[in-house]
């Protein structure tokens, strides 16, 4: 297999007996969580079972060598008893006060090697001692595994009469590194799962706060469009409709001309609202669009502010043509809120000279006018942005570009934009 590609998963892993035993242990461990007693009782009785018993049941036959036999102390059946459950009792607490659990263990494990008696229930002190591994502090691990080494060595030398010193010591000292190294493996296992599971609940929180920030930008984007498209029209419209009224009695003409330019705005408008809730539906559902205007629609849109009555002078410089289309929307869109707050602001009566011009990697656009014929002082900025200005700069910022925004010396008002027409740059892993 090629070393770049991924080694397949064993195929055992989805087997449907794996998934059972997983569904399984799952559930037993949240009812362990709920009641950790019923587990600390069932240790305590299978250690009980398997190595306490034996040693209460006689056994004619002797057990083992007849060195061992005369080696050790051979108590009744309650004092046996009694030991046994001293060994085994504080593992009720191995997981709660693992270190306190060892040292009762070891206290017991103490008398009862004085007494000089060998019990089989000695094994609860490798429990406990796997106990602190698992859920103590690392910290202890260390005191905790020389006091059990030096618990075992009085073991060794006791029963050097049937066994080697060296290989009865070998057999325990094995025996607690086992014990040490499960404890180690599971404590780093649960560690790596806890881990695992907190990363996936981090990238849950990620995938939510990415989804509400999408939707956050698309609200925001929708919210724009639909103040240009239906800002800049009703401005128009209701421009139109006043001069019309003012018309109707002296020129009937002129008040027919108006009506029709209020019909041609009122249909652009419509136009541009089913072209932006047209991307809402599905593919399928989607109806035939005009594309989105451009630097080549902003003569139509001079035209229809014309006839509202401002003077507008546009200008261009530079192969306008050749720009991407983000770029011809955008500069359509600033446009057109800069025509419109003059609209709003300075009146019909008004001049604008309107400037879209590249030079060399950026693209100019410049609004201004005259202000209102009868304006005794310059005009004074607002207090606060309106969502035309605010949503001029977001679309600016796009293309790494500015919008300042402000009064004339001549009492009108400029709008400029400048745009970075400098391409990024891709790397050739496709990275940006």
């Amino acid at each position: 297999m090629p070393d770049d590609l991924p080694a397949a998963a064993p195929s055992w892993t989805g087997s449907p007996l794996v998934a059972r035993l997983t569904a399984y242990g799952q559930r037993l461990r949240q009812w362990d969580r709920r009641h950790p007693w019923v587990l600390d009782l069932a240790v305590i009785a299978a250690l009980f079972l398997m190595f306490c018993v034996p040693d209460l049941v006689p056994h004619d036959d002797g057990r083992g060598p007849d060195e061992l036999q005369l080696a050790f102390t051979h108590l009744p059946p309650a004092g046996t008893l009694a030991l046994q459950a001293g060994l085994l009792l504080p593992l009720f607490w191995r997981r709660r006060a693992p270190s306190v659990a060892l040292a009762l263990t070891a206290a017991v494990f103490v008398v009862q090697w004085s007494l000089g008696v060998f019990l089989r229930a000695d094994v609860a002190l490798l429990v406990a001692l796997y106990s602190v591994t698992l859920h103590a502090r690392l910290r202890h691990l260390p005191w905790a595994g020389a006091g059990v080494v030096t618990l075992l060595l009085p073991v060794a030398a006791r029963v050097s009469r049937a066994v080697s010193f060296w290989e009865a010591l070998f057999f325990l000292l094995t025996a607690v590194t086992a014990a040490v190294a499960l404890g180690l493996a599971v404590r780093i296992r649960r560690a790596q799962l806890a881990s695992l599971r907190d990363r996936a609940r981090q990238l849950e929180i990620e995938r939510d706060q990415r989804s509400r920030l999408a939707a956050v930008t698309e609200r925001t984007r929708m919210a724009r469009e639909m103040h240009d498209i239906i800002g800049h029209n009703l401005s128009v419209i209701i421009t139109l409709a006043d001069g019309g009224a003012y018309a109707a009695d002296a020129t009937p003409e002129r008040s027919k001309q108006a009506l029709e330019l209020v019909g041609d705005a009122g249909r652009q408008a419509l136009g541009e609202l089913r072209r932006m809730l047209g991307v809402l539906r599905e593919k399928s559902d989607a109806p035939e669009l005009n594309p989105q205007p451009g630097i080549g629609d902003l003569d139509a849109l001079c035209t229809r502010i014309r006839a509202a009555g401002p003077e507008i002078l546009l200008r261009s410089a530079g192969e306008l043509d050749t720009l991407d289309r983000g770029v011809q929307l955008m500069t359509y869109r600033i446009v057109q809120e800069a025509l419109t707050n003059t609209l709003k602001h300075a009146g019909p009566r008004t001049r604008v000279d309107v400037l879209i011009a590249v030079e060399g990697p950026a693209l100019r656009i410049r609004v201004q006018d005259t202000g209102p014929p009868d304006a005794a002082t310059p005009l004074e900025p607002p207090a606060e942005e309106g969502h035309g200005i605010a949503g001029m700069r977001e679309r600016a910022a796009l293309y790494g570009g500015t919008v300042t925004v402000g009064p004339t010396a001549g009492g009108g008002w400029a709008v400029e934009a400048v745009l970075d027409l400098t391409p990024i740059p891709v790397s050739p892993g496709g990275a940006l």
